[in-house]
Formats: C-alpha cells, structure tokens, sequence
C-alpha cells in the first residue's frame, strides 16, 4: 500500500535511507548507466584516486569520527535542520497542501553550505592547506568562503565575470570572509568558465589544494560526494513530513541547474515510487536552439540537452551537431549552465524524475509570487520552481514539497532590473528603482 495520505507510522526508522539503492547509486564506479564516469587528464588521476580514497575511508565509513564532527558542525555552525513549512496561502490558492523546505534559512542563505562545509572539513582530513572552487550565482562562493574561514583554511574563488557583475553583493561577502575572488573572462565569463579555471587551478595545485566542487558534476567521486553532503536536505524532509502529516508527499519540486539542490531534495525519496520529482530547469527565453551561432537562449539540458562529454564527467549537455558545448542563459546565475550532473540524466532517462523548463518570465513571477504570498523572497534559481507551481498545478498530487534552496536577497538588483522590462501581473512597480530615485 502507498505510504502517500498514510495516517499509520513505518516501522522502520524514515531517516534511515543510508542502505537503499537509491542512496548507494554511483558510490562503486562513478557510474550512473551510461553517464559519469571520470573523464579528466593523467595529471589529475592521483588527485582523483587520493579524493576517491578519502571519500570511501571518512563519508562512507566514518574514519576518526568524521561524519559526526560533519554533523555536529552542520548543526552548530549551520543550523540544521531547516523548517519544513506549511505554505498557507500558496495551499489556499492551488488547492493543496504545499510544503516548503527552507534551505534559504540555513546559514549563508542556501543549501550551498552542506556539500561546502563537508568538503572543506574533508580536506582538512586529507591535510590539504589551501581551497579553490567556483561560484555562479555566488551562493556557493559565499558557503565554501564561510566555510574555509571557519576551517581556518585559505581560500580562492573563481567565478565569471559577468556573474561578478550580476552577483556584487556575493562578491563582497566572499572577500568579508577572508577568501581571494578571481574573475574569469574567458568565454561568455560565466559559471562553465569558471569551472574550467578552477580545474586548471587544481591540476597545478593537487599536493595541496583540494578543489570544492559546487554541484553533482565533475568526475568520479565528485557527484556522489556531493549528493551524500546534500541528502540531509531530503533525509530531514522524509522525516519532517510525516511527522507533520502521517505520509509522504506525492511530489517533490527543486529547481535545477548543475543539480546538487535538486538531488539533495530528491535522494531519499528516489526510491519511494509513490513519490513524483520534478527538476525545474531555467527555461529562458525560449527553448528554441540557434545553433549556428551556437547560442542556447535556456539552460535546459536535461530537456533539450544531447550526452556529451563536460568537466570530467558525461552526462546530457547543451551542445552543437559538432559537438561544441553552447552559449547557455538563464535569468539567474546559478542556473546558467550548458551540463547538469549525470545521476540526474540518469534518472530523467529512467523516468524517476520528471524534467520541465521553466522561462524567464515564469522565473520572475514565482519570485514574485512567493514574496507577497508567504513573505519570502526567493533566490531566482528556486524562483523557478514557483514559476512552475503556477502552470502545472493540476498535473500535481494533494501533497506538494517545494525544496526553497535560497534566499533572494543576492537577486533584487537582478529582479528589479529584469522586472522593470516586462508587464508581471504581481509584480510592484519597480519605476522608482530604475529610475534612480
């Protein structure tokens, strides 16, 4: 019998999902199916087969208590666990039960900090000195650069340089916490740029730098690494729900670009059938391809993606019949990438996880829609989540959670910017902003 609308308790343990499938997917050979794996240069491979190693001996066994100092600082230093929240207005409105899992209230204002945290105590482990990584829309900047700071280890971010421009205030928070910002100006100066420097970074740095991913990508074991940081998220939501409800939820919803909220939101409920998941990707401003000039005007890839090959890993991409990787775009930064993480096109493709791609004008809606609704302003990454509440409502079960993975507060010049340009049923009029009053 489905768990779903059960009043009745399991009798096992809900946050036990450590030993289902679900959870251990990837954990052997960094492969997905057909996706994964660990494409990256010789140079790199001892890197690779240290951090594989560290992996295995401190997450998955536990050596010299190391989850539980993860834990125990999670809680601590992070504030977990976040509130699952009844969303009583937006419940009013479509006429069901919607659920929202604040992440936006973790500390630094988004999930980033869970895989950021876990990685930089890891290399503290591995008795690495120094932190590289990159950052989008800066969240994950922000986290690793709160992180190594609390760590006390160096730190140094590259991140695009037109996400600099879109992203100041992140910018500034990252420097406040004592971590270098490096702009990349290669390419369309965004979040793949910025991936690829990093990588560059670490390739001549390995003895002893450890390069902190931000997202399910990148080679073996980055991708399982990074989901087993982030499963908390759904390991606390299982739990949390049916201790408000008596069951599951029918659906979960996550915004998704790289991947690490959407499989943070999704591991533990990978395995319950009776629960749909739906990854939102940004949609932009249309998801028609102009490939001549090797634009994508969306960052839909697991919608109109092709497998390729991306940063070490293959998976479903944004890319050209000759299969040169696209310009992608999306409204929000941190959504603005040409890949996504190949456990996530994995299970797209083995229909346990249903894609949409979500516009930009939709984006700008949910954003304002959850602000004068609930009282919360949205990060426009999860803003496309709400976007996709709006305009498929019906194709929804009675109880809905929503994975909020960050605040909006990096994101109001950007709203108020890309508000002003358009006719948004409930949006406040922006004129004084744009203006310069």
């Amino acid at each position: 019998m489905s768990e779903t609308g059960s009043t009745t308790s399991e009798t096992t343990d809900a946050t036990d999902t450590t030993t289902r499938p679900g959870r251990r997917r990837g954990r052997d050979d960094g492969k997905f199916g057909r996706y994964g794996g660990q494409y990256v240069p010789e140079a790199l491979m001892p890197a690779i087969e240290e951090l594989t190693d560290a992996y295995e001996r401190y997450v998955l066994n536990n050596e010299d208590g190391f989850m539980d100092e993860f834990r125990e600082r999670l809680a601590d230093f992070g504030g977990r666990p976040t509130p699952l929240q009844r969303a009583d207005r937006l419940s009013e409105r479509y006429g069901r039960d919607i659920y929202l899992k604040r992440e936006d209230l973790l500390h630094g204002g988004a999930h980033k900090l869970n895989n950021a945290l876990g990685q930089v105590l890891l290399a503290k482990y591995m008795g690495k000195e120094r932190i590289v990584a990159e950052t989008g829309a800066g969240q994950h900047g922000t986290a690793t650069a709160m992180a190594a700071a609390h760590l006390d280890m160096p730190c140094e971010i590259y991140m695009g340089e037109r996400d600099i421009n879109r992203q100041r205030p992140n910018v500034f928070r990252m420097k406040l916490n004592g971590s270098e910002v490096t702009p990349v100006t290669a390419g369309r100066g965004t979040l793949k740029e910025a991936i690829s420097e990093t990588m560059r970074d670490w390739a001549t740095t390995v003895e002893n730098t450890h390069y902190v991913i931000g997202s399910i990508v990148g080679p073996h074991p980055f991708p399982v690494m990074v989901r087993d940081f982030h499963a908390v998220i759904s390991e606390e939501t299982r739990r949390q729900i049916r201790e408000q409800t008596g069951g599951l939820p029918t659906d979960v919803v996550a915004c998704a670009g790289g991947g690490s909220n959407t499989m943070g939101a999704f591991t533990a409920f990978v395995d319950d059938e009776s629960v749909a998941l739906h990854a939102i990707e940004a949609g932009g401003s249309t998801l028609e391809v102009d490939e001549e000039a090797g634009v994508a005007p969306n960052s839909a890839s697991l919608f109109t993606g092709d497998e390729g090959v991306l940063h070490g890993a293959r998976t479903k991409l944004l890319q050209d019949s000759d299969g040169q990787i696209m310009e992608s775009h999306s409204v929000s930064s941190g959504l603005d990438y040409a890949g996504v993480g190949p456990e996530l096109a994995y299970l797209v493709d083995e229909g346990r996880v249903t894609p949409v791609a979500v516009d930009d004008d939709a984006a700008l809606e949910g954003f304002h829609r959850l602000s004068n609704t609930e009282g919360i302003i949205p990060a426009l990454e999860t803003a496309h989540a709400f976007g996709y509440l709006e305009d498929h409502t019906e194709s929804l079960g009675d109880r809905v959670v929503v994975n909020v993975s960050g605040r909006g507060d990096k994101d109001l010049d950007a709203a108020i910017e890309e508000t002003d340009k358009r006719d948004l049923d409930n949006a406040p009029d922006m004129s004084m902003f744009t203006e310069g009053i």
